[in-house]
């Protein structure tokens, strides 16, 4: 009797692979440096020489990048060329703000449903840990640790969907909003409950996810956007008028 051969992978293929995984699922995002190749072995239970064949691949599809002398980082590839091609149009064309807004709708609504019915102990944690962090920048001034603080707060909602393009995508579009954000943030701060308000929300939110309820979160998540949409579309109402008025005055 003869018997096919078994296709194993090679190791450093599949240490290739491993990599290939956390960058898809998260756990290693864009920029973030490999740790020190002989810590890295011992952690996957490999030789040094398999670990150093299976970067080297990596390298050559772009989604790794050596520095000499500074380490292995993972690429903003990714998102650089989704990002790349929008920023100047959204900048140049304020329009698109409001169509990206609504892209956004969709996106977290649905990335809101899912991680009600998906996110694990760990994912629960690290939303509640990201909570944490975007109230108490809501209680401070600093306007960009407010954004960074929000970004993280929807980015990890996003990857508690276990869905790897909802992760990439949505971090895409929150990178690419990042100035709109800022920008948003500032004019929406003249008014006093603003940032009670966006509170009350993201506990809306992460309170539907927490008690695994999809209908609750994704409602949830829908009147967040709506809000901030709303919030921006009264500014530029405001700031056409504060414009007339200055077209008068000249």
């Amino acid at each position: 009797m003869s018997y096919s051969k078994l296709n194993l992978p090679r190791i450093p293929d599949a240490i290739a692979h491993q990599l290939e995984t956390r960058i898809l699922e998260g756990s290693l995002k864009p920029g973030d440096r490999l740790p020190a190749e002989r810590e890295l072995a011992v952690e996957l239970g490999v030789s040094r020489p398999s670990l150093r064949e299976a970067i080297k691949k990596l390298v050559s599809r772009e989604l790794l990048v050596s520095r000499q002398g500074g380490g292995t980082y993972v690429t903003d590839r990714l998102d650089s060329s989704f990002i790349d091609p929008w920023q100047q149009l959204i900048d140049q064309h304020p329009f698109l703000q409001d169509d990206v807004l609504e892209f956004r709708h969709l996106l977290e609504a649905s990335a809101a449903e899912l991680a009600a019915q998906r996110a694990t102990d760990a994912d629960l944690q690290r939303l509640e840990e990201a909570y944490i962090r975007l109230d108490a920048a809501y209680l401070g001034e600093d306007r960009s640790a407010q954004v960074a603080a929000d970004v993280a707060f929807h980015l990890t909602v996003a990857e508690s969907t276990h869905n790897a393009l909802y992760g990439h995508l949505l971090g895409s579009i929150l990178r690419l909003l990042h100035e709109h954000v800022r920008r948003s943030l500032r004019e929406m701060a003249v008014h006093p409950d603003t940032g009670r308000q966006l509170m009350k929300q993201h506990q809306a939110i992460r309170d539907a996810i927490v008690e695994r309820k999809p209908e609750a979160a994704r409602l949830a998540a829908q009147t967040h956007i709506h809000y901030v949409r709303q919030r921006l579309s009264d500014a530029a109402r405001s700031e056409k008028r504060q414009q007339r008025s200055l077209r008068h005055l000249s």
